[in-house]
């Protein structure tokens, strides 16, 4: 997503091309799983591989793509349904449909908890919408003792509609969590926690509107940019991260047998 280089770029319509092809596509995807509306699709590398590319779909009714973009973009709606997040927030603003923020993501424990600074831009396209991130550094917010810095090499989801009140949510991932993680923990990614998270969004989706009638209801800043009160942020401000530059961790060791109960949720 960062084209390899040193420079941090805003992504172009050639980036947003590139990513609802790969969305679409199924060449060169493996399918992991397949069940209730759910199916996940691993690209390419060995199981063994940390670094996997993960693509995930799930059909939504009575859920129409706009309604369903507005939940992945508000943050204070996120508390509500992403069990799986410990805080997020925005950092900063960089144009009208760009910004930089912090998400920190309770992984199954014993595994350690991650985190990530990324810049995300979104692109709403008629009736489809897409938004895409990959990770930066920002001076201000270096990796912090708690968690491990994770990247995001490139994350994002293509929401198309299906009709007036139903869409189609792909979201797809290829994350270098910086740990060098048991084979069990990849396989789970896309047998368990894959497809339990894009249920989520799902019913996330059913309840926003309600929720958003009780919660300032005309404050949508990423469809309303002249509501945003981000600080602007310069691209100056921000350099790739790479992952080589971080600590790596390895937890091949860790067993499935101590995964704590509550991640065995349905």
């Amino acid at each position: 997503m960062s084209r390899g280089g040193e420079m941090v770029y805003i992504p172009d319509d050639s980036d947003f091309s590139s990513f609802r092809d790969q969305c679409e596509s199924l060449e060169g995807w493996h399918c992991r799983y397949n069940k209730a509306g759910v199916t996940v699709w691993s690209q390419g590398q060995e199981e063994s591989c940390t670094v996997q590319k993960i693509k995930t779909r799930i059909s939504c009714k009575d859920v129409p793509a706009e309604t369903l973009y507005d939940v992945l973009h508000d943050t204070r709606y996120r508390k509500k349904w992403d069990s799986n997040m410990i805080e997020t927030y925005d950092i900063g603003r960089l144009t009208v449909n760009a910004d930089v923020g912090y998400y920190s993501w309770k992984c199954p424990s014993p595994l350690k908890n991650r985190d990530f600074v990324t810049l995300r831009s979104w692109l709403p396209l008629g009736n489809d919408y897409m938004i895409i991130n990959y990770s930066v550094k920002h001076p201000k917010y270096p990796p912090r003792k708690d968690f491990v810095r994770a990247v995001s090499l490139q994350t994002g989801y293509l929401i198309k509609a299906n009709g007036a009140s139903a869409c189609v949510l792909y979201y797809l991932t290829q994350v270098d969590p910086r740990g060098s993680l048991p084979k069990w923990v990849v396989n789970r990614v896309s047998q368990f926690v894959a497809p339990k998270a894009m249920k989520k969004i799902y019913k996330a989706g059913l309840k926003y509107p309600e929720w958003k009638r009780k919660h300032e209801p005309g404050y949508k800043p990423w469809v309303y940019p002249e509501q945003n009160t981000l600080p602007s942020v310069s691209l100056a401000e921000l350099s790739v991260q790479h992952a080589n530059s971080l600590e790596n961790i390895d937890e091949t060791g860790l067993t499935e047998d101590h995964l704590s109960t509550s991640d065995h949720e349905a």
